[in-house]
């Protein structure tokens, strides 16, 4: 998600090694591994998700998990249809989203890479396991839209290590756009516009919160509107 989000001036055609020809399709949607490695990134959405976590502290538990918001099963055996996905019921999957194969005691986490049909994808890596119709097919994801707020972070920040900071001034553009975004939706957490369904909120059942006292939130301008230059 976070390679979807940056822009594209850290993508590129070229292939990592010098005696393999790269895809030329791939202009402007793979990122540059041999600028921007993976371990990189991964360490920025770690930062960002702490970010999120601390904000959202005094309203949620946190650190946030990952909760399963889809089930099905098998419709057919995967090594009979070269690894494709083929599941009973219609979902609305997409590419990026990570999904569990259980069958008795063997599990297989895996992340959707294409999406031939509405019930038929195909994942990153290969599935080891040969999976029958008795598998349960399981997604699972973080409540939304911490998963799109922690991508947006890590990705304003990554631009702007490997970019804007060859240029004047070090801020972006594009990473302001990216980090107004993410604070508009947190705001909107903080605000109860948004319910992060799954999370374990914080609170009292038979106490009138509005009587006791409480941090500050962003208050609205009065016309609807979210101050989103502020968070807290």
């Amino acid at each position: 998600m976070v390679q979807s989000q940056l822009a594209n001036s850290l993508t590129s055609a070229t292939s990592p090694t010098l005696n393999v020809p790269g895809n030329l399709l791939n202009v402007g949607r793979t990122l540059d591994k041999n600028l921007v490695p993976e371990t990189l990134v991964e360490q920025y959405i770690n930062w960002a998700d702490s970010q999120i976590n601390a904000v959202l502290s005094e309203m949620y538990v946190t650190p946030f998990n990952e909760i399963g918001d889809f089930e099905t099963e098998l419709y057919a055996d995967i090594s009979a249809y070269n690894d494709y996905v083929i599941t009973s019921s219609y979902a609305s999957l997409n590419v990026g989203d990570t999904i569990i194969l259980i069958e008795g005691s063997v599990q297989e986490r895996h992340i959707i890479e294409s999406i031939i049909a509405e019930n038929i994808f195909s994942t990153v890596s290969a599935i080891a396991y040969p999976f029958t119709t008795a598998a349960r097919v399981i997604r699972v994801k973080y409540p939304d839209p911490i998963q799109l707020i922690s991508a947006r972070l890590a990705a304003a920040n990554v631009y702007e290590k490997f970019f804007a900071a060859q240029s004047s001034p070090n801020e972006s553009e594009f990473g302001k756009f990216m980090r107004r975004l993410a604070r508009q939706d947190l705001n909107s957490i903080l605000q109860g516009r948004i319910k992060l369904h799954g999370a374990h909120a914080i609170g009292n059942r038979f106490v009138n919160s509005n009587i006791k006292s409480r941090y500050h939130l962003p208050e609205s301008a009065g016309d609807g509107s979210i101050n989103i230059e502020d968070v807290g």
